[in-house]
This record gives C-alpha cells, sequence and structure tokens, in this order.
C-alpha cells in the first residue's frame, strides 16, 4: 500500500495538509503515515528535566493526532500510522522517507505569509531533485472544498 507522509506540527498550514492526504489516501486505497518530529534543542537547556520535557511533548504530539486520526477515521475511513522522531525535521524526514519504502508521496503544506511558504517547504524542495518520492506542496489557504474538488 502507497503512503502518504505528512508531517504534524504547530503550524496552520499543516491542517490542508492533513486533509489532502487523508483525502488522497481515501480516493487511492492508500494509507497515511503522520510524522511529527520533536526538535532536540528544546531540551538541551534544561538537561535535568529532559526526560519529562520529552515525555510531555509525545502526550501533546498524541494528542494533537487523536484529533487528525479521528477525523481520518471517522469521515475518510482511513485509519492513519503515527510516528515520532527527534532531531532536525527536514534529516527526519528524509530518514522516514528512506525507513519506510511504503511511503510513496510527501505531503507538506505551505505557509501563507510574505515570508514564504515556511522553512521546511524551504528546505524540502530544495532536496526534491535527492528525494526518492515526489513532494506534494498544499496551499495553506485553499478551501476545503477545492480540496475535496481536487483530490
Amino acid at each position: 500500500m502507497r503512503k502518504f507522509l505528512v508531517v504534524l506540527d504547530d503550524s496552520r498550514e499543516c491542517l490542508n495538509a492533513m486533509r489532502y492526504a487523508a483525502l488522497r489516501a481515501a480516493h487511492t486505497g492508500g494509507g497515511v503515515q503522520i510524522l511529527s518530529i520533536i526538535s532536540p534543542e528544546e531540551f538541551q537547556h534544561w538537561v535535568g528535566i529532559a526526560d519529562l520535557m520529552r515525555a510531555e511533548a509525545r502526550e501533546r504530539i498524541e494528542a494533537h493526532y487523536e484529533v487528525f486520526a479521528k477525523w481520518m477515521r471517522d469521515k475518510q475511513g482511513v485509519n492513519p500510522e503515527l510516528i515520532i522522531r527527534e532531531g532536525d525535521p527536514v534529516t527526519e524526514i528524509l530518514a522516514q522517507v528512506s525507513d519506510d519504502p511504503s511511503v510513496g508521496v510527501l505531503v507538506l503544506g505551505a505557509g501563507t505569509e510574505k515570508s514564504g511558504p515556511g522553512p521546511l517547504v524551504t528546505q524540502m524542495t530544495r532536496n526534491s531533485g535527492n528525494l526518492p518520492v515526489p513532494i506534494t506542496i498544499v496551499p495553506g489557504d485553499m478551501s476545503k472544498e477545492r480540496l475535496e474538488a481536487i483530490t
């Protein structure tokens, strides 16, 4: 089964990327992998309580994931898989794509700020020529109706 790998973060555009991945998976018989990355910099200054902070970050990610997972299961019939990695986002995305040969498409949400689509989209498009899978970039301000129409 081909999986759509989508990144879960705190950005607003993440919502459209999640919707797109779920809709495409539902229409093509694919699956969805939701990848969330914990930045190790969050814990460097707090070495004594790093494990506690890491556990809290995982709990926050799992709660956020459950919101998307419930919608995907209930509305699209897709049961997503959660992957949590720790490290640099670009490095961890590339590692996940390399580690799981069933990942067929990387789905990213593009920000709508004047400063550009966001650091992750910018960095991943720089690496796009060397990726073993295509990248789908979903505009952050695309309407839900338009997303449904194109998937």
